[in-house]
């Protein structure tokens, strides 16, 4: 369990950080302006409420926690 423990933390820490560079180098500008993510802005109100972008982030997690459970 242990050992289990230990690897599931390396390739998370992995994970954030490609896709901390990929954010950074600006590979990801796309994230957050789907189709379908509502976006209203007033004077005074802004409103953002990312729906395609979760659910396309939800899915890939996902597969990739079912990836894991499969293989490990």
């Amino acid at each position: 369990m242990n050992r289990f423990t230990g690897l599931i933390v390396i390739v998370c820490g992995v994970l954030a950080i490609i896709v901390g560079l990929l954010i950074h180098t600006g590979w990801l500008t796309w994230f957050g302006r789907l189709p379908g993510d509502i976006r209203y802005e007033s004077d005074n109100v802004r409103v953002y409420v990312p729906i395609v972008s979760m659910l396309l982030a939800s899915i890939v997690l996902s597969l990739l926690f079912y990836l894991l459970r499969r293989f490990f």
